[in-house]
């Protein structure tokens, strides 16, 4: 696989060696020295290059939120998470492809689609876990979305057990009970409250 590689040596970041320890088309596993604006001395550092992902919410007309139930292999768990992606060219920063992504990967995992008239809104990037990859998502909010005229097309690899609506107060007794427990739900669930569009406001 390409990296996606964050480091820019414009902001005084540079990679003084590199060593691959592990790779496939899905990640790289390697070893850099860098040296940061802050240390002149470099560091050593094993990194996971990660392809950039998309996460979407979808958004019912009635404003409830679609997830889906996904059995995860590494933590021999299923758990409720929003539809999300990876990004197959890890270094394209194409915004109308990034979107493109998140179309797909919505109609895909779920099902749905956008309505007549809905929209695709960008709601920023993160980085899922800074200390160990380079791993970076994208955001968007997708609404209002509707069943599309065909049903889902999930990859093999995939173990989508379920896919339903629920509300703010289902979402927020769920983030409670810890039974929504990712990073990716978690973080587009605070990003959509902080941009609005979510309220967990008690009654």
């Amino acid at each position: 696989m390409k990296s996606g590689n964050v480091v820019s040596e414009s902001d005084g970041w540079k990679i003084v060696s590199s060593e691959t320890h592990f790779q496939n088309d899905h990640l790289a596993v390697v070893t850099e020295e860098t040296q940061s604006p802050a240390r002149s001395k470099p560091r050593k550092w094993t990194v996971v290059h990660r392809k950039k992902a998309v996460v979407i919410a979808p958004m019912t007309p009635e404003g409830k939120i679609i997830l889906i139930h996904q059995e995860r292999i590494p933590i021999r768990a299923a758990i409720w998470e929003m539809p999300a992606g990876q990004i197959d060219d890890a270094n394209d920063r194409d915004m109308d492809v990034i979107r493109e992504v998140a179309r797909r990967e919505l109609r895909e995992e779920t099902g749905f689609e956008l309505a007549d008239g809905g929209e695709l809104i960008s709601l920023g990037d993160y980085f899922t876990s800074p200390g160990f990859t380079d791993e970076q998502g994208y955001f968007f909010l997708a609404r209002p979305v509707r069943l599309g005229a065909e049903d889902h097309s999930r990859d093999e690899s995939e173990s989508i057990l379920d896919c339903r609506a629920f509300s703010a107060d289902e979402l927020r007794r769920m983030i409670d009970d810890n039974e929504i427990r990712d990073a990716n739900t978690l973080g587009m669930c605070a990003r959509l409250v902080a941009r609005g569009f979510l309220s967990f406001d008690r009654a």
